[in-house]
């Protein structure tokens, strides 16, 4: 009997000494695999992908969780504080006049950059600089909404320096493709669109408007963290060029993939809609509707003007439904105005088609009254506005034909 004792004592040592021998060599190869860098562990990337899944489908409080378990495992690392500025800044993404959350997004930056700092000052380590990239990125993209120009381009010029000492790691390359591929886009747009900046860019390099849009693809195939941020980009970079196929396919894919994340939702309803694809267009504004009135979160005022229209487009226009047309009509106006955006096309386009309902109905002063707060909300030079001022007069001949 002590001999078996003994012999099983003995194979149970062997198996765990071989086993201790096992974890140090996994160990091993794990730390030579991911050059002793965070972003690289798969641990990490394990334990950050469900976190990063749950913020991106606006789980918050399941995101927040896991972030703040990653904080408590690695408290002197910038990645964890990055990810939670990150879904700050994800609360604000369905309304960006929303600043509820602006506070609460440039500490959470202000401390990775903090804490990236510390590392790169000691070690000069790569990933180090990528946080500061990034974190400085952001900063600037929140700036950038709130029109801080001057803060903006400071955060923008410390996000590409840092961005240029993180190339020294050429593992990191589909990442940091994704800032490459923003800067070579937006250069050409902020030149053609906000003629006032132009100034500005003479301090940064040249950007490469087609080269941006292709670097932005191959992120959101092959980046692991920034993915996701890099089909947010090309959502609106498609829509904006009238790629209206691709922005299609990209908006169904992510929409299936974060179903209850309520940007991608919206473009998904959007494409459908400029794409002729009426069933879905249709269903997806439904869901819209539906989920505002459950108080999913992110769903508010913003996705309801985008959905409402849809609804009152395809009532007026297919269905011939005047009624419905009436009632989605005046929610989006009535969205519209909940959310400052009583300069929007869907606004105008909205009191444009119930001035034509309340001229059919022959009810042509309240027609005339439509018209008159197109004239008064839209621009002199555009079509809304045009469109306005040619109805009143059509609108005031018939109503001296009905006296």
């Amino acid at each position: 009997m002590k001999s078996l004792i003994a012999f099983l004592c003995s194979v149970l040592l062997v198996i765990n000494t071989s086993q201790a021998q096992w974890w140090k060599d996994t160990e091993k190869a794990e730390q030579e695999r991911s050059k002793g860098m965070l972003l690289l562990t798969t641990e990490v990337q394990i334990e950050a992908t469900t976190a990063i899944n749950h913020m991106y489908n606006f789980k918050f409080y399941e995101a927040e969780r896991e972030f703040n378990y990653l904080k408590i495992k690695h408290p002197n690392h910038p990645l964890p504080d990055f990810l939670l500025g990150l879904m700050e800044w994800w609360k604000i993404v369905p309304n960006t006049d929303n600043v509820l959350y602006d506070e609460k997004c440039l500490e959470y930056m202000d401390e990775s950059i903090r804490k990236a700092e510390v590392i790169w000052d000691d070690t000069e380590n790569p990933e180090a600089a990528f946080f500061m990239a990034a974190a400085y990125a952001f900063k600037g993209r929140l700036h950038s909404e709130r029109k801080h120009w001057t803060k903006a381009t400071l955060a923008a010029k410390n996000a590409l320096k840092y961005l240029d000492k993180s190339r020294s790691f050429s593992d990191f390359s589909p990442e940091l493709m994704f800032g490459d591929g923003l800067y070579n886009y937006y250069f050409q747009y902020v030149k053609d669109n906000y003629p006032l900046l132009r100034p500005v860019l003479w301090l940064f390099p040249k950007g490469d408007k087609p080269k941006g849009i292709g670097q932005l693809e191959k992120v959101s195939y092959n980046a692991f963290y920034t993915r996701t941020e890099a089909r947010y980009f090309l959502l609106q970079i498609y829509g904006m060029e009238n790629m209206n196929e691709k922005a299609y396919e990209l908006s169904k894919y992510t929409h299936e993939t974060y179903p209850d994340n309520p940007f991608f939702h919206r473009f998904h309803a959007r494409s459908a809609f400029v794409a002729g694809r009426v069933a879905e267009a249709e269903k997806e504004a439904k869901s819209i509707l539906q989920k505002i009135e459950e108080h999913y979160p992110g769903y508010e005022g913003v996705s309801g003007r985008y959905a409402s229209y849809i609804l009152g487009y395809y009532a007026f226009n297919y269905n011939r439904d005047y009624a419905e047309a009436k009632k989605y009509y005046q929610k989006t106006i009535d969205f519209a105005t909940l959310t400052n955006s009583t300069k929007s096309g869907y606004y105008l386009s909205s009191k444009l088609t119930l001035g034509k309902i309340a001229s059919m109905e022959k009810d042509y002063d309240k027609a005339i009254d439509y018209f008159k707060e197109v004239l008064d909300d839209s621009e002199r030079k555009s079509s809304q506005h045009d469109e306005a001022k040619k109805l009143i007069s059509e609108t005031k001949k018939l109503r001296r034909k009905s006296r």
